[in-house]
């Protein structure tokens, strides 16, 4: 990896353009995706958008679009829309905290790269990834540069952003699939762990959990585990941890699949009945704070811990924060310099 450039010195040797002159190339940061609003109908928009893609549930469509229609989505909108409505932001910037730390960054990123135009964009619910594209060509942008906020690649994610390129002419892109080894995102994770030790003191143990995955998936060549583990590795190397004090496991399962194991919970109960009283968890696989991370960590796992005489002390995602927009903007700069 190229050295890393000083957040002044990128800022410096930009170009912004003139006043009134419409940028040439958009960058496009990805995420996920989120309801409009914590109820039972925003939910169920969102969840048919995200579970009827079929990089997602993989199963024949006479089978599962009844499934999920008339058991799934009525049993679980309003399950779901609660736990929303626990984390949900209010404030003219709120909504949802996905949506909202991924707008302010790419407003962050944007300070970085003024000659570009950047903007957010959902693979499932708004704004839709090829609403952007058409809504940036009919801006005059020529191009797009599209960064799934995805650290590890994955057919479930990265590669259903790439199923809507395919589709959606509307802009030539290119994508950039993964960054789970670059070095200015791992500078960027590891630092805010040590910062926030400094701030509340070391735990015994760091966990780095992360959203799970069938296992088929990875049996048939998926290399997301494979991506999560060697980051995990370079990020405790970084922070000078030993073997024994750290340990990777797996989230968010979903269906009756074997999914990726350990899992966090049942991680968390093994450090437990060792003995280990203070863990903190980290959620690298996401780029900004989401349900997963506010809601199932920071609170479910955490009171579940507590009853096993445990504390969980969850680190926030990168988020906005100053060291993720650079880490970003430098990904982006040399994606760019490859495509011209």
């Amino acid at each position: 990896m190229p050295a890393h450039a000083s957040i002044d010195a990128v800022a410096d040797g930009a170009s912004p353009l003139p006043p009134g002159t419409p940028p040439d190339t958009a960058l496009i940061l990805v995420n996920l995706g989120t309801p409009d609003a914590p109820t039972p109908q925003g939910v169920r928009r969102y969840l048919a958008e995200f579970l009827s893609d079929r990089r997602v549930v993989g199963l024949p469509r006479w089978l599962w679009l009844p499934l999920l229609h008339l058991a799934v989505l009525p049993l679980r909108s309003s399950k779901v829309a609660k736990k929303y409505a626990s984390i949900w932001f209010e404030g003219e910037d709120g909504g949802s905290p996905l949506s909202a730390y991924t707008r302010r960054l790419a407003r962050a990123v944007q300070a970085q790269m003024p000659e570009l135009r950047v903007v957010d964009a959902m693979r499932y619910g708004n704004p839709g990834l090829k609403q952007r594209l058409r809504q940036l060509r009919d801006e005059g942008v020529r191009r797009a540069l599209v960064l799934p906020l995805y650290p590890q690649y994955s057919t479930t994610t990265t590669a259903s952003v790439g199923d809507v390129l395919a589709r959606e002419r509307a802009l030539p892109t290119r994508m950039v699939e993964d960054y789970h080894l670059d070095a200015g995102w791992l500078d960027a994770v590891a630092g805010s762990i040590r910062t926030f030790r400094e701030a509340n003191g070391s735990a015994g143990h760091l966990l780095f959990s992360f959203h799970g995955l069938p296992q088929r998936l990875v049996d048939a060549g998926d290399p997301y585990a494979r991506q999560c583990e060697a980051g995990a590795a370079a990020i405790a190397q970084r922070l000078g941890l030993s073997a024994e004090q750290w340990t990777l496991s797996y989230q968010s399962r979903f269906g009756r699949d074997k999914w990726l194991e350990p899992s966090t919970q049942a991680t968390l109960h093994v450090l437990a009945a060792r003995g280990v009283r203070t863990v903190d968890v980290v959620a690298p696989g996401f780029a900004v704070d989401c349900i997963e991370t506010l809601e199932e960590v920071a609170m479910m796992l955490a009171e579940d811990f507590a009853g096993h005489s445990g504390t969980l002390r969850y680190i926030p995602c990168l988020n906005d924060t100053r060291p993720h927009a650079q880490a970003l903007t430098d990904i982006a700069r040399r994606e760019l310099e490859r495509w011209s």
